[in-house]
């Protein structure tokens, strides 16, 4: 009954969350607020949890009742005043001849039963986790928070180095607080969040793709994903890089709805999708310390843009222009406040320093060395065509060769928000590239082991950008192609 009660409290409140700040759109509005709420549920369970340990509340259901109930009467309060559903100023017509939709349908089916029937097996056959980082690091503090007690800080000491202590702690927590209703440690918990997170992942890109650009496009782009075995693999590693990647889209979907909202649909209801962004950036954040580098590329770009609009006097996007106000930055980190305030608590008063910031002198000096810049980016090329471990062609290839052929045809505008998610994920990676220019470690070591997961956390947003660009139909293209001439 445990285990019942534990996840009814966890989806109905990720249920609600969602709910009290998205929009009711024309279509798949049911499948993106299952799909965001399942994330938004287990990264609410993690912050309670850690709620719950510092106040030094011993029973799990105590904070996890309040909070239901206040998110239950906010809703019931909240709710039925705008019940209107939002159309967005994108076309959803479906470019694919009735045959070719059916074949596509049976394609995506195909992808998505092989991939449940792939995951469910490798869960299976690797209870404990595929790879070091799931055993010696994620469950490890899972662990901790759960058998330690009030000493659960001891748990996070520079004296096991190797399990990195300064890591966020959405997915320990999260599993802790699933095993305190169980009142056991049981290796199901970590093996279903990993699988939830990785297919809610894809609910998540199908819904925003369908709702932006018709269920062609939805389809196109979920095979994408499907079809990338690392995505897949490491979904069911109990690793914290797909659970990443699931935040990272749920940020950068959100915002770009949004910013497809026309000037005479802006409306409250509609302005709390960006606080749902910065509560999905948040959640990021509190999931990796990738996931800080992403939250602050998002800032960045978003305040980018602002300036750069403030400064033309002539925004470049869909939408009204109070969509440019200081108050849509304010709303979104009305939704990440928080989520911020936890994190940092937990660096400040819990996590010991980092392991990748070595003194200023040794990162100046491995600033100035030219090899070491060309080390990384030939590393950075070799993993765009490696990425993913596809038999035949890697994906990153097939799609970079079709947004030449293609997508680069169309003279119309992009919308600000695919703007700001591209100069978000560029940013990401530039970070990167800096971190492996500094870090401690041997670089070639450091590179072959993380750059491919790096990469994956970004890979669902790239997917969905590059969709979300993509033209509805080949007459568009025929049409952009001929306005060159």
């Amino acid at each position: 009954m445990a285990p019942v009660v534990a996840i009814v409290l966890c989806f109905a409140s990720g249920y609600l969350l969602v709910g009290l700040f998205l929009p009711r759109f024309a279509a798949w509005n049911t499948l993106l607020r299952l799909s965001l709420a399942v994330g938004v549920g287990l990264g609410v369970f993690s912050a309670e949890h850690m709620v719950r340990l510092a106040v030094g509340i011993s029973h799990p259901w105590v904070i996890d009742l309040l909070v239901f109930a206040l998110l239950l009467s906010a809703y019931v309060l909240i709710r039925p005043g705008n019940t209107a559903r939002v159309l967005l100023a994108t076309r959803s017509e479906e470019p694919c001849s009735t045959r070719n939709q059916k074949i596509l349908t049976v394609a995506f089916a195909l992808a998505l039963c092989a991939a449940i029937y792939s995951a469910i097996t490798r869960s299976l056959v690797h209870l404990h986790g595929d790879g070091w980082d799931a055993f010696s690091i994620w469950n490890l503090h899972a662990r901790f928070l759960f058998r330690s007690g009030a000493a659960w800080r001891d748990g996070f000491s520079l004296l096991i180095p190797w399990s990195h202590p300064d890591y966020p702690l959405l997915l320990p927590a999260t599993i802790a607080h699933f095993w305190s209703y169980l009142g056991r440690e049981s290796q199901a918990v970590p093996a279903v969040i990993g699988l939830v997170l990785t297919f809610s992942t894809v609910g998540l890109l199908f819904s925003s793709l369908a709702i932006l650009r018709g269920r062609t496009s939805a389809m196109l782009g979920g095979l994408v994903l499907l079809a990338t075995p690392f995505f897949i693999e490491q979904g069911t590693s109990q690793y914290a890089d797909v659970p990443l990647s699931f935040f990272v889209l749920a940020a950068i979907s959100t915002l770009c709805l949004y910013h497809h909202i026309p000037e005479d649909a802006t409306n409250s209801r509609a302005q709390r999708l960006l606080v749902l962004s910065g509560l999905a950036a948040g959640f990021a954040a509190w999931t990796k310390n990738e996931g800080l580098l992403f939250l602050f590329a998002l800032i960045t770009a978003q305040l980018l843009f602002y300036i750069r609009e403030r400064n033309r006097g002539n925004p470049d996007r869909i939408g009204a222009p109070e969509k440019s106000s200081a108050r849509s930055l304010g709303l979104f980190f009305s939704g990440l406040a928080s989520l911020l305030i936890l994190i940092l608590w937990f660096k400040h008063s819990v996590a010991p320093h980092g392991d990748l910031f070595p003194d200023a002198a040794s990162a100046i000096h491995k600033l100035t060395e030219p090899q070491r810049y060309w080390i990384v980016f030939r590393w950075y090329f070799k993993s765009f065509f490696r990425f993913g471990e596809w038999w035949l062609v890697p994906g990153t290839v097939a799609l970079a060769i079709y947004y030449f052929l293609i997508v680069l045809t169309k003279k119309d505008g992009r919308p600000r928000g695919f703007n700001i998610g591209l100069v978000t994920l560029s940013l990401t990676l530039a970070g990167y590239f800096v971190i492996y220019l500094i870090t401690p470690y041997d670089i070639f070591w450091h590179l072959r082991n993380s750059l491919n997961r790096l990469f994956l956390q970004l890979w669902p947003s790239a997917v969905f950008l590059f969709f979300l660009a993509a033209p509805d139909s080949m007459q568009e293209v025929a049409l952009s192609r001929n306005s060159h001439r």
